[in-house]
């Protein structure tokens, strides 16, 4: 696969390295360029790529990792580089919306079953020329996911989002590279909020970048979770890049 030509640049953070420039620009060109995976970089992501080596490896494997988190855009600042947050919901958002406007085959795969039913009635209201060609929710049995697989790439769309969470989401859109096509993007809990189940931070709470401490007062059972952050800042604080 070519090389991104709007993305030359790839500093790392911790190890990790993060792509640099307009991210809808690079996602259109990648996929011109026949597709790849995009991984939506946070500072809980980062920690758990330096405790985990397959998912670090597959980061390092993606075609598009895009600033996702203040954190990292913190310490891509220290660095010297300016850039803006780009919060992985509304990338993978505005994807939807540019491929039902162009035409694209989309694939949806993860979370419940009631989620997926409720996200696909919703699309079809607020993007009606969305091509949706395939949807399963993500609490399939081990041995249905072969023929899963074997479905969605019989489609070869062009846009797959998956909601499988961090870092099996990202570790089984690795497992299908050499047979997939388009853009394959791990989303979280976007599902959740476009369906309506969950509700993001209020934006006041977006600009002043603490979106954490709304999602752990919402799901307070996150506060292990949540203990990334400060390892996180400390380590780039006594990072010799950062």
């Amino acid at each position: 696969m070519d090389a991104i030509a709007t993305a030359p640049q790839r500093p790392r953070v911790l190890g990790v390295g993060v792509n640099l420039g307009d991210v809808r620009a690079q996602a259109l060109e990648l996929h011109r360029h026949g597709g790849g995976q995009i991984v939506t970089l946070n500072a809980e992501m980062t920690m758990a790529a330096r405790a985990d080596r397959r998912l670090g490896e597959a980061i390092e494997a993606a075609d598009l990792v895009i600033p996702d988190g203040a954190g990292v855009v913190w310490a891509l600042g220290r660095q010297g580089h300016r850039v803006r947050r780009s919060p992985g919901i509304e990338t993978a958002r505005w994807l939807l919306e540019h491929g039902a406007e162009v035409g694209w085959s989309v694939a949806l795969i993860g979370a419940s079953p009631e989620v997926m039913d409720l996200l696909r009635r919703r699309l079809a209201r607020e993007l009606p020329g969305l091509r949706l060609v395939f949807s399963a929710h993500g609490y399939q049995q081990d041995a249905d996911w072969p023929r899963l697989e074997r479905e969605i790439l019989d489609q070869d769309p062009d846009l797959v989002l998956v909601a499988l969470g961090v870092p099996r989401q990202e570790l089984w859109i690795r497992s299908l590279a050499g047979r997939r096509h388009g853009l394959w993007m791990g989303v979280g809990g976007s599902f959740d909020v476009w369906a309506g189940t969950k509700k993001r931070a209020p934006d006041w709470m977006s600009a002043l970048q603490v979106e954490w401490l709304y999602r752990l007062l919402k799901e307070p059972t996150r506060w292990r979770r949540m203990l990334a952050l400060p390892a996180f800042a400390w380590a780039v604080l006594w990072d010799r890049q950062g």
